[in-house]
């Protein structure tokens, strides 16, 4: 190969010489350049995120502890989606996934005072007021802070909980699955709609609470709060015999996909930016 030429020298150029040095871009990247008066390049500029304005995790780094605002939550809603369908396709054909199913209902089957008790967790006298009285608080500390559409979080929350039954029930009507066998020869046990009903419930109320908890203490136990509630009432269902595992992990995904609608929403508004600041 040859070597690529060289540029020839034009009329009136003095000859080959060596790299000058710019002062201002060399001293700026040298030791000795904040000590000589001259400032770094980037010192003058404005940070683009301020590190008052940003989320930080429970150890005061930047960061968030979900719900993390910004963040789309349509992958996990529709794996949620993915995952129901494919347990309500092995229901309906009764694959080998539900024979299954059956013979691990059987084996848990173990009734009791408690999880009857339990399982009414996830009835709609017990879970809406509960979620009723979260819309409350929410909405009036939001209202109280001054935050512009305060009320758009609590309705949001709202209508998710009113379309549970439009979507549980006509499952319910279209697959009529059987329940276990102390239920007696009743059908429409897919999916279950005490599961539901507390998934939607307890779910919405700790988004809406999410940003007034204060402490990162406080957020984690709000959270743990209601994933308990949730598998109390998971629990109650299944040792009493009321549902199949198959019925309450249907209405598990099914509505774990609506809570993951509801925290898109309440992201776009909005909602989890700090209380102190504007909306």
């Amino acid at each position: 190969m040859r070597d690529t030429p060289r540029p020839q020298g034009t009329a009136g150029d003095p000859g080959p010489r060596p790299p000058q040095l710019r002062l201002g871009r060399a001293l700026a990247h040298t030791p000795g350049a904040l000590r000589s008066g001259y400032p770094h390049r980037s010192d003058g500029r404005t940070p683009q995120t301020p590190r008052g304005g940003r989320y930080t995790d429970p150890c005061d780094r930047p960061g968030t502890t979900p719900p993390v605002p910004g963040r789309s939550a349509f992958p996990l809603l529709g794996s949620l989606l993915v995952l129901f369908l494919l347990i309500t396709w092995q229901v309906v054909v009764h694959g080998p996934l539900t024979r299954a199913d059956e013979r691990l209902g059987n084996a848990l089957f173990r009734p009791d005072r408690l999880s009857a008790l339990l399982a009414d967790l996830g009835a709609v006298p017990v879970a809406v007021p509960v979620l009723a009285v979260a819309l409350f608080w929410a909405a009036t500390s939001a209202r109280n802070s001054g935050r512009e559409g305060w009320w758009l979080p609590p309705v949001a929350a709202a209508v998710t909980m009113t379309t549970v039954p439009a979507l549980v029930l006509p499952f319910k009507v279209l697959i009529a699955r059987p329940g276990p066998p102390v239920m007696g020869p009743a059908t429409g046990f897919y999916p279950s709609g005490h599961m539901a009903t507390a998934m939607v419930a307890y779910g919405a109320a700790a988004l809406v609470l999410w940003p007034w908890q204060r402490t990162p203490g406080a957020r984690r136990a709000l959270l743990t709060v209601c994933l308990a509630l949730d598998m109390a009432v998971a629990s109650g269902l299944i040792r009493s015999g009321y549902h199949w595992p198959l019925d309450v992990l249907g209405s598990w995904c099914l509505c774990g996909a609506m809570l993951c609608a509801l925290w898109q929403v309440l992201d776009r508004v909005g909602h989890f930016s700090p209380p102190n600041r504007p909306a």
